[in-house]
């Protein structure tokens, strides 16, 4: 299982997104994440500077996002979203996708589920709960 350090996914990305910038071959991965990238243009700073992000303490910075999780947290949900794991995660974007007319705003609704239970899970001491957290994306995708 692949286990990256936080030097290594902030690599990751401002190599994807210059890679983009140069229209330079990219991998599978990167390819997805330069799609996210260009969702987000407010990161385009904190990736264009490899030498800046690895030294960037965000925890210094509360009122400002971490690019570099919150991009990972999309590629989390995509990747989740292709394999159907947990199982029902699929359909529970996709219809929270339809129900918000956006892709990317459903992501972030999921986002907020998959904090919430990757919270509950520290603070319990027990495993993640993948059937709440598809339940919740679902009770997002049809609430009126």
């Amino acid at each position: 299982m692949f286990n990256p350090s936080q030097a290594d996914v902030r690599r990751f990305f401002c190599g994807a997104l210059a890679k983009q910038q140069a229209n330079q071959p990219m991998e599978a991965i990167e390819t997805l994440a330069a799609l996210w990238i260009d969702e987000h243009p407010e990161y385009h700073a904190d990736l264009s500077d490899v030498e800046a992000a690895l030294k960037r303490n965000y925890d210094e910075t509360p009122e400002q996002t971490n690019p570099f999780l919150h991009l990972s947290m999309h590629l989390s949900i995509s990747e989740q979203c292709s394999i159907d794991q947990p199982r029902g995660i699929r359909q529970a974007v996709e219809l929270l996708s339809k129900r918000l007319d956006s892709l990317h705003d459903a992501h972030h609704a999921a986002m907020e589920c998959l904090g919430t239970m990757l919270w509950e899970s520290q603070r319990s001491g027990r495993p993640p709960d993948g059937d709440a957290y598809v339940a919740a994306v679902q009770r997002r995708a049809t609430r009126d």
